[in-house]
């Protein structure tokens, strides 16, 4: 049995797309699809190492997911592991194929656009999009000659895929990871996609405007020359929007750090926790992973990461840090 795991945003979508999609890396005829929100990145412990033949690894941190895999190694399980994120020790293994790359201008879909060849390179550019890779995407466009409604296009539609895998859970989103992944998998040519009047691309674009002309009203938080802050509602269309909403705020605003916040549901009375989308300047794309790793629940890369659950008191230290790391 072979099993794909994967990011359910653009870049973990789009990466193992392009490689179904090819010849080189064909759908294999038994495969499990093992996907779930943007921040479920534990993903590779969903696997049965005693059932897996092989796995394939796309867009999730070694370093979150190091157990696992070292599990699969140590029973002999092909894997093929392609990621940006914070790797740790990379296992030295003959059962292991990996394509890691941590620079902060470069996405798993990039990589797997470098390993085709090219193959596949309008899905690979609305994908660095989506992941707000905004100059790596431009100047892949321009490369292969690509107009500006193109571009703009192709932009569009990595941040709906994109908005798409931001949730709390599964059932915050407008489609499964694993099937807008199959949905997208009838289409070799995102223009395609694009062109079809009542595809999945108006339907998620209809949806993304709703959400984000409620985001515009969010309450500012902290508005500094180094970090804004804005927390959003505990409502599924402020969870779903919370990752692009931080993306946007950062294209308007190079300079400066942006942080998305959201209160988290609470069994317990006076343990609040947050969600943090925290993304570094454009200007100045790094620490964002560090900074975040450092608290519980964070991680990331260099230019974007989170906080899955950073308590209550620990919003002001949290503030604190990033403001004093990019002074």
């Amino acid at each position: 049995m072979h099993f794909d795991v994967f990011n359910g945003d653009a870049d973990g979508i789009i990466a193992l797309l392009q490689l179904r999609l090819s010849q080189r890396h064909s759908q294999p005829e038994n495969v499990t699809l093992v996907t779930g929100v943007k921040r479920d990145i534990s993903l590779l412990k969903q696997v049965d190492a005693n059932k897996a033949t092989s796995v394939t690894v796309l867009d999730i941190s070694l370093e979150k997911n190091s157990d696992a895999l070292t599990e699969l190694l140590d029973k002999q399980v092909a894997t093929f592991y392609v990621d940006h994120h914070r790797s740790g020790d990379i296992p030295d293994s003959d059962y292991l194929t990996s394509i890691i790359n941590t620079d902060a201008n470069t996405c798993t879909s990039l990589l797997v656009n470098q390993h085709l060849d090219g193959e596949f390179v309008n899905w690979a550019i609305a994908a660095a999009f989506g992941d707000n890779m905004q100059d790596s995407a431009e100047k892949l466009a321009q490369q292969y000659q690509l107009s500006s409604m193109q571009q703009a296009l192709l932009k569009e539609l990595g941040i709906y895929i994109n908005y798409n895998g931001y949730g709390r859970s599964v059932d915050d989103l407008h489609f499964h990871p694993a099937q807008l992944f199959e949905k997208l998998l009838s289409y070799s040519d995102p223009f395609d996609l694009i062109n079809e009047s009542d595809s999945i691309f108006h339907q998620l674009k209809s949806a993304y405007l709703a959400d984000m002309s409620k985001a515009q009203q969010s309450t500012v938080l902290i508005d500094n020359a180094q970090l804004s802050a804005v927390q959003l509602a505990d409502e599924p269309w402020a969870r779903r929007v919370s990752g692009v909403f931080g993306n946007e705020l950062a294209n308007a605003s190079p300079n400066k750090a942006h942080a998305v916040i959201t209160l988290n549901e609470s069994q317990l009375a006076g343990s609040n926790t947050y969600t943090v989308s925290l993304r570094a300047p454009l200007n100045n794309k790094q620490g964002a992973g560090e900074l975040c790793a450092s608290f519980p629940t964070g991680g990331g890369r260099a230019a974007a990461a989170g906080i899955n659950a950073l308590p209550e008191e620990m919003l002001g230290d949290f503030f604190q840090r990033v403001s004093k790391y990019y002074q």
